[in-house]
């Protein structure tokens, strides 16, 4: 749960009660991707991101699902697990919002508590920028309107960082040359 629980957020700069709230019928299964409808958003437009065969992220996808019991009577993806053993009880919001601590404790990370379910969404925006995603494709990748409000969920990365550096410090020799 935990695994899927963070592919799908990050991937899909996903909120806490969107991961919650999801349905397996939300998510499509499409041999070389999933894909994966956001119905219900704070910002009432629904949203579709594309998990692509990175790795074993759809293998783990799979398996995840082949493990639901077939006495659950609802839809909801995300449901518990103990000893394990899939229950049919659905994963809350404060369980959901613990996933990015529990990785931090497993990567043994400083301040497990820092990390939060939001941590899910903006690491999604960071991984974006990192990757020179321009600012409107990362708002319309998590339904955000604002541009200030999309910047503001960017980490100052390191990454960004030195790019930007590299940027401001090209010789002026090298500029005049360019033109």
């Amino acid at each position: 749960m935990i695994k899927v629980g963070l592919i799908l957020g990050i991937a899909g700069a996903c909120r806490t009660d969107e991961l919650v709230n999801l349905t397996v019928d939300d998510i499509e299964d499409v041999g070389s991707s999933l894909i994966v409808k956001i119905p219900n958003t704070k910002t009432k437009i629904p949203r579709i991101f594309v998990v692509t065969d990175v790795g074993n992220m759809l293998e783990l996808f799979r398996k995840y699902l082949s493990l639901r019991p077939p006495h659950v009577k609802h839809k909801r993806l995300f449901l518990y697990y103990k000893a394990g053993k899939c229950s049919s009880q659905p994963v809350g919001k404060n369980t959901m919002g613990k996933i990015p601590s529990v990785v931090a404790s497993y990567l043994k990370l400083p301040d497990v508590a820092c990390y939060t379910g939001h941590c899910l969404r903006r690491s999604s925006a960071t991984l974006l920028a990192d990757a020179g995603v321009d600012i409107t494709t990362i708002k319309r990748h998590a339904g955000w309107k604002s541009t200030t409000v999309a910047e503001g969920y960017v980490e100052n990365s390191i990454e960004n960082k030195t790019k930007t550096a590299n940027q401001v410090l090209v010789p002026p020799l090298a500029q005049s040359q360019k033109l």
